[in-house]
């Protein structure tokens, strides 16, 4: 982590404060953070490993020799890409050191970034960004006809994934997906959704027992299923707070500059399930 000021009284945001301000935010409010396992890591590169054939196993009798065969292994290499956002704020916030005012300035940093880790991580940006679900190759497929009608592709999704020894633990939909699946209803003429709710998180929605969370970033009328043992956010922790006021002096306001290094690892793409309409 580095901090760097060029403002002179902005003793509010302080070296201290880095984590608080940027990196917890942004995984609070960005849903790759929730759905996938979280890795830090102090290289430029990580390396996942990818089991291509389990080790071999047979029935043997006892004091015979077990037959010996090794497991195939690959990896995939994970570089973290640097992603930014950029907040303006008064002199006289930057200077406060009221905890409060901190947070106002962390979330609007947050806001930004989460956004962009979410558009790279569901989505299919160009270079520089790191590759995403939409580029991802190999994953299972299921199509859920021309409008949600009921929740038999979802649970087609959750059997693709258990057929390669995955379970999902989450599906994630544009809010408008996941309006219309919360709109179902039991059958014609009733009241009660079709969708369950987590009794440990009322607003919560899920989907035969999975978490359904909801992003902008991904595309409408595709569903993301995600085992998150198999799906990997990597956080370089070289967090850098900037903090100037040259650009804006005129106007007595500072500018606040946070950076972090984020990439995304799918070492089992087979794991992951797209449902999706058709058109």
């Amino acid at each position: 982590m580095s901090l760097f000021t060029t403002a002179p009284g902005a003793q509010g945001i302080t070296p201290d404060d880095y984590a608080t301000l940027v990196i917890q935010p942004v995984q609070d409010e960005s849903t790759a953070f929730q759905v996938a396992t979280q890795l830090a890591t102090d290289s430029t590169r990580m390396h996942l490993p990818i089991v291509v054939e389990d080790a071999g196993a047979a029935w043997v009798r006892e004091g015979e020799e077990i037959p010996n065969e090794d497991a195939t292994l690959g990896e995939e290499v994970v570089i973290p890409a640097k992603v930014g956002g950029l907040t303006v704020v008064s002199s006289e916030l930057a200077e406060d050191s009221n905890p409060d005012a901190q947070q106002i300035v962390g979330n609007g940093l947050a806001r930004s970034i989460a956004r962009q880790v979410d558009a790279a991580f569901f989505g299919s940006l160009p270079h520089p960004a790191p590759n995403g679900l939409e580029k991802l190759t190999g994953i299972s497929g299921v199509a859920a006809g021309r409008k949600w009608t009921n929740l038999d592709p979802f649970l087609s999704a959750i059997a693709a994934a258990e057929n390669v020894g995955a379970t999902l633990t989450s599906f994630t939909a544009h809010p408008n997906d996941a309006l219309a699946l919360a709109q179902l209803k039991e059958q014609t003429g009733s009241n009660r959704p079709l969708l369950g709710s987590d009794p440990t998180t009322p607003t919560r929605r899920v989907i035969a027992g999975v978490p359904l969370f909801v992003s902008p970033a991904v595309t409408p009328g595709t569903v993301w299923g995600i085992p998150r043992d198999r799906v990997f956010v990597v956080l370089r922790r070289d967090v850098r707070v900037d903090i100037s006021a040259d650009a804006y002096f005129s106007s007595d306001q500072v500018a606040v500059r946070g950076t972090m290094r984020v990439g995304f690892g799918f070492p089992h793409p087979a794991a992951v399930t797209k449902v999706t309409l058709t058109q």
